[in-house]
C-alpha cells in the first residue's frame, strides 16, 4: 500500500474494513505459539488498521517501546508456558524506559515509581531480588502485558484509542481458554475491568490497588500476591516462580 494512501486513510478516517481484509498489517507476532493461537484475530481488518496507526505514529515521531521490543512479552513467554499474568495500562513514555514488558525497564536504568513499589512488595513478601529488568520473570512464565502496547513520547495514554485493547483483550481470553491454571494479578481499577475476560473457576484472580505512589499505601503494600501466586501454582502441581 502506498504511503500516501495509508496516511490519507488514517488522517481522514476513511478506512474501509472490506479493503483492510486484503492489507497485510505491519505488526508481526514472531512466537509461533502466539501467532497460531491469535491467527483468527490477526486476519481481521482491525489488526491491519491497528498496524497502520502504529506504523504512522512511529514514522511521525518518537514512540515507545522501540519497535524491536514491541512483542517482547510474547517472545519471552510462549502461550503454553504462561503461569502468571500481570496487566499494565500503557508503556512508560520517557526515553530509555519502556522495554516491551509491563512495568519493566532495562538493566541499569532507574526504576519508575510503580516498579519500585512492586519490587518493595516482592521483597517484603517473598524476599525476591530487586532487579529492575523483569526479563527473568518473563522467562519463568510471568506474562507482563500492557493493555495498550505503544505510546507517544511524553504523552501517556496517547495511543489508547488505536485499538490495542481489542487485541490485548483477546490475548487475555486466549490465555484463560487455553491454559489450565493461571494467576492473574489485577492492580488498580483499569486492570480489574479485565476480570470479565477470565474464567475464575479455573484460574486465580488477585486484585489490589495500583502500585503507583498515589495508591500503593491503600492496599497494594501487604497484598502478598507473589506468595499467594506461588502457593496456588504449587497446589496445582506447577513450579513456583523465583521472584
Amino acid at each position: 500500500m502506498l504511503d500516501f494512501a495509508r496516511q490519507a486513510l488514517l488522517r481522514w478516517g476513511a478506512v474501509s474494513y472490506a479493503y483492510l481484509y486484503f492489507v497485510k498489517s505491519p505488526l508481526s507476532i514472531n512466537n509461533p505459539s502466539w501467532s497460531e493461537a491469535l491467527h483468527h484475530f490477526t486476519q481481521l481488518p482491525q489488526w491491519s488498521e491497528l498496524g497502520m496507526r502504529v506504523e504512522e505514529s512511529y514514522d511521525r515521531g518518537v514512540c515507545y517501546p522501540p519497535k524491536a521490543d514491541l512483542f517482547r512479552a510474547f517472545d519471552f513467554t510462549p502461550l503454553q508456558e504462561v503461569r502468571i499474568v500481570i496487566i499494565g495500562q500503557d508503556p512508560y513514555h520517557g526515553p530509555a524506559q519502556a522495554n516491551g514488558l509491563a512495568f519493566s525497564v532495562h538493566a541499569g536504568q532507574k526504576a519508575q515509581p510503580s516498579l519500585r513499589n512492586i519490587l518493595k512488595e516482592v521483597w517484603d513478601d517473598v524476599g525476591g531480588m530487586p532487579w529492575v529488568d523483569l526479563t527473568r520473570w518473563a522467562e519463568q512464565g510471568v506474562f507482563l502485558l500492557n493493555a495498550v502496547m505503544t505510546v507517544e513520547e511524553k504523552k501517556p495514554g496517547s495511543h489508547a484509542k488505536f485499538g490495542w485493547e481489542r487485541f490485548t483483550d483477546e490475548v487475555i481470553r486466549t490465555i484463560s481458554t487455553h491454559q489450565p491454571h493461571v494467576v492473574f494479578m489485577l492492580w488498580g481499577n483499569y486492570a480489574q475491568k479485565k476480570e470479565a475476560l477470565i474464567d475464575a473457576e479455573k484460574h486465580l484472580v488477585l486484585k489490589a490497588p495500583h502500585p503507583s505512589p498515589l495508591s500503593a499505601y491503600q492496599g497494594f503494600f501487604g497484598c502478598k500476591h507473589f506468595s499467594q501466586a506461588n502457593s496456588f501454582l504449587e497446589r496445582k502441581g506447577i513450579s513456583a516462580v523465583k521472584w
